[in-house]
Formats: structure tokens, C-alpha cells, sequence
């Protein structure tokens, strides 16, 4: 009776034993699954990182970067040539304001047309409440200081649209928008058309649309797609 208690015993022990042997056989083979797989990983940076320092790379990053991607327009060439008469027939043509839009953000300073196409908007308000609240929304968007697409005006024309915040009124943002109006016509509009962008419609060819970086989204000409300006509010 011993002797069998005794090899019972022995028996559940290399029982034990091997279940151990099997817990840290398995765990192992997951932790080399996952130094395999870590392993993998670093490979296919350096991989990216070799063909990110190949010049053949770079030269094709920087042809995406100053190129285009091809987009149909319906815009003649003669109405395109029409865009060249004065900014005010640029802005009010749809494809003008289009095509101007993607110019800026190729310079990165699509703030202007977007604020100047906000406050177009803005002017169409009909409650008190719809004209407070985007009144506030333009202000923090463009206007305060460090405001994410802050536009350049002096500070006096700031500290006039700060004061009158609380209660604006339609005309709140105008003395701004004029300000930056001028500034796109007297700067941006002359280096647009020279640009790629209106060369390639004034000559027939496709435009195209730039592949640079786009910031963070608030006011769009694409929501304002209706948009008419009237230059004789600014003069």
C-alpha cells in the first residue's frame, strides 16, 4: 500500500513538471512571435527610412508638392481671361474664387479668402441670434489674438471689432474685410496670375489641384459657394 501512495505520488509530480515545462515552452513561443514581430517592424521603418533619403524620393515628393492633380473645370479660357480685368471679377466668378483659394493655399494664406468669404456670409444674417453667434465665431477664428487662422490687420481695427463683439452688428467686420480685401488685390492677385494655376486656364489646359498641406478647416468657400461680392461696399 505504501509503495503504490509512494509511486502515485512521483507520478504526479513528473505530471507537474511536464505541465510546467509546457506553460514556459508556450510563453516562450509567444515571446519570440513577438520579438519577430517587433523585429518585422524595424525593418519596414528602415526600409522607409532608406527610401525617404534616396534623391529620386525627395525629387518626386518635391514634383507632387509644386504640381497638380489634374481636375476638370468647366471654365473657358476667354472667362478665365475675364478674371484678369479686376480681383472683383475673380471673387465673384465661382471657378475664379475656386481657383484663387487653392493659389493662397499654396502660399499658406488661405486665411484671407476664407475670412474675407466668412464675413460675405456673415453680411446675410437675418436673427440677432444667428448674427452673435457668427459674429463671436469669425472673431475667434480670425480676428483675436493667436486666433488659429488669424489674418493681418492693424490694431486699431482689431481693438474697433474686440470692443464691439458683445453687441455686433452687420457691419461689425467691414472696416477688416476691406483691409484684407486690399491686401489680396494689391498682393496675392498679381502673383495669381502669373501662377501655374491660371496659365494653365487661360491656355486651355486642365487646372489642377495643389498637394500641400491643409490646415484646420473653418470657414470654406465651399460653404459660400453662392457667393457675390460688391466692391462698392469697400470704396
Amino acid at each position: 500500500m505504501e509503495m503504490s501512495l509512494v509511486f502515485f505520488s512521483q507520478l504526479n509530480m513528473c505530471e507537474s513538471k511536464e505541465k510546467t515545462f509546457f506553460k514556459l515552452m508556450h510563453g516562450s513561443g509567444k515571446e519570440e512571435a513577438r520579438n519577430e514581430s517587433k523585429i518585422r517592424a524595424k525593418e519596414k521603418r528602415n526600409r522607409l527610412s532608406l527610401l525617404l533619403q534616396r534623391p529620386d524620393f525627395h525629387g518626386e515628393t518635391q514634383t507632387s508638392r509644386s504640381a497638380f492633380l489634374a481636375k476638370e473645370t468647366r471654365v473657358s479660357p476667354q472667362e478665365a481671361e475675364k478674371w484678369a480685368e479686376s480681383f472683383d471679377k475673380l471673387l465673384s466668378h465661382r471657378d475664379g474664387l475656386d481657383s484663387f483659394t487653392r493659389f493662397l493655399k499654396t502660399e499658406f494664406s488661405e486665411e484671407n479668402i476664407e475670412f474675407w468669404v466668412a464675413c460675405e456670409d456673415f453680411k446675410k444674417c437675418k436673427e440677432p441670434q444667428q448674427i452673435s453667434l457668427k459674429a463671436k465665431a469669425i472673431y475667434e477664428k480670425f480676428i483675436q489674438n493667436d486666433a488659429p487662422k488669424e489674418v493681418n490687420l492693424d490694431f486699431h481695427t482689431k481693438e474697433v471689432i474686440t470692443k464691439s463683439i458683445t453687441q455686433p452688428t452687420l457691419q461689425s467686420f467691414d472696416a477688416a474685410q476691406s483691409r484684407v480685401y486690399q491686401l489680396m488685390e494689391q498682393d496675392s492677385y498679381k502673383r495669381f496670375l502669373k501662377s501655374e494655376i491660371y496659365l494653365h486656364l487661360i491656355e486651355g489646359r486642365p487646372q489642377r489641384r495643389s498637394n500641400l498641406r491643409r490646415r484646420s478647416r473653418s470657414f470654406t468657400y465651399n460653404e459660400f459657394q453662392d457667393v457675390k461680392s460688391d466692391v462698392a461696399i469697400w470704396l
